[in-house]
């Protein structure tokens, strides 16, 4: 499968980046349809349990994709580990005060690093990813059997036989 000169890994590492790229695009737009939605009146609203631990959820999701936006290779253990243990550093920095100094002058601050430390969104952040890599592990293996049996069956000689 070459296109454009590019080899195959070349080609599927940026269908890889596409694809994490969406899928960062797709949890953030539940995480914001989710507030809107939950506060009744069209508003981004994070007051409620809803809103708060869904939107921690699906921030390590967005974390987790991201991993392969910039490493298209890696195996979804090793991501969700990755993502898990930034998600996690970034709780730990807001016992530092940092975030929310940085997160007054900047939404941006505000939406990636926070704002105070809540020892509750450590386990959620395992919520938004420990799903993802069951299922990526899960559809790997399923496409690695699909492809070993669709080997054995046309390149075995016994196929040939009447």
């Amino acid at each position: 499968m070459q296109r454009l000169g590019l080899g195959t890994v070349a080609v599927q590492g940026w269908w890889v980046r596409l694809a994490g790229l969406a899928a960062a695009g797709g949890f953030l737009a539940i995480a914001l349809g989710v507030r809107v939605l939950a506060s009744g009146d069209g508003v981004l609203d994070s007051s409620g349990a809803l809103q708060q631990y869904s939107g921690t959820a699906l921030y390590a999701s967005m974390v987790y994709a991201g991993v392969f936006v910039l490493v298209p290779a890696a195996r979804p253990i090793v991501a969700g580990a990755a993502a898990v243990t930034f998600c996690w550093l970034v709780e730990l920095l807001q016992l530092t005060g940092l975030p929310a100094e940085l997160s007054e002058h900047s939404l941006a601050a505000r939406l990636v690093l926070g704002v105070q430390f809540d020892a509750t969104d450590l386990a959620w952040y395992l919520v938004g990813v420990l799903p993802l890599v069951l299922l990526h592990v899960g559809v790997n293996r399923w496409r690695s059997h699909r492809r070993k049996g669709f080997t054995k069956t046309v390149n075995t000689p016994n196929n040939y036989r009447t």
